[in-house]
């Protein structure tokens, strides 16, 4: 059976969405979106990823097509629509569609909203009992990272060359040494007192929604967190590297470049993370 996708208020068998050729998402990556999990059937952290969305569109001047009530509603449709248990929902908005191919933003068009759904297990994954092995590269992103744009060409190439060299995720480090984030997701170290060491948000950082939700979660439970900039070769000696995003929640970093993070094995502070995110994230889903 085709999945239904929505698009601009329809929604259509995939086989049928379709958005005009001049759309300037498409032509100049002019959108931002979010990715929602879903198990199920309920929409997880969806405050934060409305509040993110609603953020995104604000910063590069689009006018917000789903505040928070019509994104929630749009949500569930699609997700019962489609019958969807466990996977996720992409939302994506562009500024629109012009008649013409121009640089500045046209005037009187309405943004192009396109939102579907996919199949995926979430709540078992291997990945969190095996850990994953990351590769660093050069940070080659424009300069408001913030912002969660569709424009992913450097991230498509930072996930290409750590693939490519046999890794799951890129982790990005600036021409210092710097670390900002993971190709996909957010990077948080663990200092050999237990401590969390995490990069402040800036303009330099995508404020992953995950990440929020796991760091309050642990200064709840205690554990100490320092938001500060830290280095590739921090991270090398670090006791634990951990992985949070939207659809991997938490996951343990057991290999960096090819040299072993810690004990070359998932770390204790990345299990109890993912317990909490877990148990959290499925007790507020909705």
């Amino acid at each position: 059976m085709s999945s239904i996708f929505y698009i601009n208020g329809n929604l259509v068998p995939a086989e049928q969405a379709v958005v005009p050729a001049l759309d300037r998402g498409f032509l100049f990556g002019d959108g931002v979106y979010e990715v929602i999990a879903v198990i199920d059937g309920l929409l997880l952290e969806f405050e934060r990823h409305a509040a993110r969305l609603a953020r995104s569109l604000a910063e590069v001047g689009i006018r917000n097509p789903l505040p928070r009530d019509a994104l929630l509603e749009r949500c569930r449709e699609l997700v019962r629509r489609n019958g969807l248990r466990e996977g996720s929902v992409y939302v994506q908005v562009t500024r629109g569609a012009d008649n013409k191919r121009d640089f500045a933003f046209p005037a009187d068009v309405e943004p192009t909203v396109m939102m579907y759904t996919s199949e995926k297990s979430l709540r078992v994954n291997p990945l969190a009992e095996s850990g994953v092995r990351v590769a660093s590269v050069p940070d080659m992103r424009w300069q408001r990272r913030d912002i969660k744009s569709v424009s992913l060409i450097a991230q498509v190439l930072a996930k290409q060359a750590a693939q490519a060299s046999g890794a799951f995720e890129a982790m990005m480090v600036d021409a210092d040494g710097v670390v900002t984030e993971g190709a996909s997701s957010s990077v948080l170290l663990v200092d050999g007192q237990g401590r969390i060491v995490v990069r402040p948000l800036s303009r330099e950082i995508l404020p992953g929604c995950t990440r929020a939700a796991v760091l309050a979660l642990a200064g709840r439970r205690g554990v100490a967190v320092e938001e500060r900039k830290f280095t590739l070769d921090e991270c090398r000696q670090a006791s634990e590297l951990v992985l949070t995003s939207a659809l991997h929640f938490v996951l343990p970093v057991i290999e960096l470049d090819g040299r072993p993070v810690g004990t070359g094995r998932p770390g204790q502070v990345c299990r109890e993370l993912r317990q909490l995110y877990m148990e959290y994230a499925l007790a507020t889903a909705l």
